[in-house]
């Protein structure tokens, strides 16, 4: 697969606590260099990297990140002031324990309320699998079709694991014909990253596959 096939699917990555403006605008910068689907950012900094990139890069951020149980109102406002700053994307997490208390009605009415405040940006929604059995993946992966979003995405990358392949063959078993599938959190090689490409994942939340690049390349191929 080539390379920049699997770049052009990466959501280039920082979510972490420390994360500066000089650090967000690198990874702004790597984005456009190497032309990845977007660059996936805390909420604040959305504003300040719309305006730097412009129409050159697409922006997004993180909605009740990382543990997923404020309010829907509030995550509702998040979604709205994150796209009114310039966000092209949304990732939310879901209330995992509405879920695990089988709230199903909560999580599909939640998942609504974001994609409507979306209107026509993207919105990917983020189940966090490794907190979850079976059974409640399958649901979510229904739950998930019914409310219209975008993508199912396996996980914040702040759980305890991140992406397996088992999750992403399971997802494609369950989604709609109109849900893509993100992997994200733990993919650190081109080879594990081409094998989600392979099983079906149109985006890969990832800081390394880019770093991966980098170090392997001087970039002038791109």
């Amino acid at each position: 697969m080539d390379i920049k096939d699997i770049l052009g699917k990466c959501d280039h990555t920082l979510l972490g606590q420390t994360a500066t403006w000089e650090e967000i605008k690198a990874i702004c910068d790597d984005g456009i260099k190497f032309n990845t689907a977007s660059v996936c950012i805390p909420p604040s900094f959305v504003s300040r990297a719309k305006t730097y990139v412009g129409d050159r890069l697409a922006i997004c951020t993180v909605i009740g990140f990382p543990n997923g149980y404020n309010t829907t109102a509030v995550k509702e406002f998040e979604t709205k002031d994150a796209i009114a700053g310039g966000a092209d994307e949304i990732d939310m997490v879901i209330n995992i324990g509405e879920l695990k208390a089988k709230n199903y009605d909560f999580l599909l009415n939640e998942i609504k309320t974001l994609k409507k405040a979306c209107g026509d940006k993207i919105l990917k929604v983020i189940i966090e699998t490794c907190l979850l059995t079976d059974e409640e993946k399958i649901k979510m992966c229904e739950i998930v079709t019914e409310a219209g979003a975008d993508y199912i995405k396996t996980s914040t990358g702040f759980s305890k694991a991140g992406a397996t392949f088992e999750d992403i063959k399971l997802f494609s078993e369950h989604i709609g014909p109109n849900v893509k599938m993100k992997a994200a959190g733990g993919i650190s090689s081109l080879e594990d990253a081409e094998e989600f490409v392979r099983l079906g994942a149109s985006r890969l939340g990832t800081s390394r596959v880019v770093k991966i690049v980098k170090a392997q390349d001087d970039g002038s191929a791109y």
